[in-house]
């Protein structure tokens, strides 16, 4: 049997009855949540549905799934999307190299039997679970957080296996049988972008395209993340950090390098910014020379002086 509505709600923790307690929840980690991203998470929660979150590398779409299953005390199991990854892979796979040393102790015995022997080498003794089949397993404390990153390094076969992973929360391994999920677990799909993802995956799941934050919640994040920066200079580089996003840049800085800089420059003891600090740790924002050339000579004071105009004109546009 299928596991339907009623099984997957099952996954709803008592703790989470509104969208206000999405984002009080996920305030408590750490992580500052609007109100359409709480929106669609509650969602996800309610219906047990997967949520495929889409968005700029460093955005924050990965730290979500952490802080979803730190805030409801679930475990978190995480498999990493590479090019080349198959079913199996994310499944399952035989202890090798303990079959072989069974093998040998049995024949040194003198007492081989085939069909014995084979029933146990490929029993749960041997088996090694991956991310997807280990999910699916009873956990202590509630269903786990399954996050399936960056989806879009995979290629069209492994979104069709997982169509029907995610859609039966189950699995079929060939010498056991089917093995179904007792409680689907939270599944959190991420995705840069690099490529679209197929139309039928996304159907099954809830979308949000997870966009960079508007000054006042950068602020807000940073006071989270990096608590020891002062307001004065918080301001400044958040301010900085969303003027180099307007640049023509191969890679524009994510949530992830604005709390990277902050705390690189609590280590140099920098009160505020200078166009001379700001070049000598550019690598903590950006991540390709091309980049960085960009901002060496005099760019680096333009880009700062238009971000101190941005902070002072900030009153007059709210």
């Amino acid at each position: 049997m299928q596991p339907g509505r009623a099984d997957r709600e099952k996954t709803m923790p008592n703790a989470i009855a509104s969208i206000c307690d999405v984002q009080r929840l996920l305030a408590e980690q750490n992580y500052m949540c609007n109100r359409p991203l709480a929106t669609v998470t509650f969602l996800a929660l309610r219906l047990g549905l997967p949520l495929f979150l889409e968005g700029e590398a460093g955005v924050g779409k990965t730290e979500i799934a952490k802080a979803l299953a730190a805030a409801l005390g679930r475990r978190l199991i995480r498999l990493q999307c590479y090019e080349g990854l198959d079913a199996a892979s994310a499944v399952y796979e035989w202890n090798f190299p303990a079959q072989m040393v069974a093998i040998r102790t049995a024949e040194a015995g003198g007492s081989v039997r085939r069909d014995a022997l084979k029933t146990e080498l490929f029993s749960e003794e041997f088996l090694i679970r991956r991310p997807l089949l280990e999910a699916m397993q009873k956990q202590d404390g509630g269903a786990p957080v399954l996050l399936i990153d960056e989806l879009d390094r995979t290629d069209e076969p492994f979104e069709a296996f997982l169509l029907e992973a995610l859609g039966d929360f189950q699995v079929t391994i060939p010498e056991l049988g089917t093995v179904r999920a007792t409680e689907p677990p939270i599944v959190v799909l991420t995705s840069n972008r690099t490529r679209e993802v197929h139309d039928a995956l996304k159907r099954r799941c809830l979308y949000h395209w997870v966009g960079y934050p508007d000054f006042e919640s950068e602020i807000a994040i940073l006071k989270a993340r990096a608590p020891e920066a002062s307001a004065a200079l918080s301001k400044e580089i958040v301010a900085f950090v969303q003027r180099l996003r307007s640049e023509d840049l191969f890679k524009k800085p994510g949530i992830a390098e604005t709390i990277d800089w902050a705390k690189c420059l609590l280590v140099l003891d920098a009160l505020a910014l200078s166009p001379d600090i700001i070049v000598d740790t550019l690598g903590a924002i950006l991540k390709y020379q091309d980049d960085i050339q960009k901002l060496h000579g005099s760019e680096a004071k333009r880009l700062l002086e238009e971000a101190r105009r941005g902070i002072e004109l900030a009153p007059s546009r709210a």
